[in-house]
């Protein structure tokens, strides 16, 4: 070790020239480290009693770690599935819904037939105004404001032929025509005449046409908010 009364010049020259001092001061190994030091030889281990006090004075790289743990993935533990149990429906909301949807369908279902009553009116009111003057199908159920009123007027025209009330016939000029019926009370009007039903589509194009064709400005089957004003 260098003290402090070590000539600093000294000490660089020693460094300079310890390979060469080194190779000399192995043919006197017999010689103690202080004859050496004194003689102008390092001792055999100065390097590494140099380094062992320079290495008290930097500081040493942390260790690393991985967050993860090691790059050796071993597969996930397999955790028992628990099966969740479901809930049973009391009797109360087991019953709730079919309800619900058993008033909206009779609901449906009154609207629909008060909304074909209504609608048979007018055909036999302008039935007994003339009865010798047949009545256009598509002038009937045709509303020239509303191609949707239009087809629900033949939705509901069609329960009028289906439960025997009105019958359509095609006139000379093979169009179609309808009239009211009035079956005798107690008749079975389905045992007495055998009735063909048919589907009659209509697009919006050919409602504009029918419109236009028959020359229709008002319609015959007035709407339920405008009837009722």
């Amino acid at each position: 070790m260098m003290t402090n009364e070590t000539d600093t010049s000294v000490f660089l020259l020693q460094l300079s020239f310890m390979g060469l001092n080194r190779l000399e001061g192995d043919e006197c190994d017999s010689d103690s480290d202080s004859e050496q030091l004194a003689s102008g030889y390092l001792p055999s281990n100065a390097w590494h009693t140099l380094g062992e006090e320079a290495k008290k004075y930097f500081r040493r790289a942390p260790t690393f770690h991985f967050m993860l743990g090691t790059f050796t993935a071993d597969p996930p533990v397999q955790r028992p599935r628990i099966e969740r149990q479901q809930k049973k429906a009391g009797p109360d909301e087991g019953r709730a819904m079919p309800k619900q949807l058993k008033r909206m369908e009779e609901s449906h279902q009154e609207a629909t037939e008060k909304e074909v009553e209504r609608i048979l009116g007018f055909l036999q009111s302008f039935f007994n105004e003339e009865p010798d003057t047949p009545i256009s199908y598509f002038e009937f159920v045709t509303d020239p404001g509303s191609f949707a009123r239009t087809v629900e007027n033949m939705f509901h025209v069609s329960f009028l032929i289906r439960d025997g009330l009105a019958r359509i016939r095609l006139d000379q000029d093979k169009l179609p025509i309808i009239e009211p019926l009035y079956p005798v009370e107690g008749e079975n009007n389905q045992d007495t005449e055998a009735r063909k039903q048919a589907v009659i589509s209509m697009s919006y194009q050919e409602w504009q046409n029918i419109v236009k064709t028959f020359e229709i400005s008002q319609p015959m089957i007035l709407p339920a908010t405008q009837a009722t004003t």
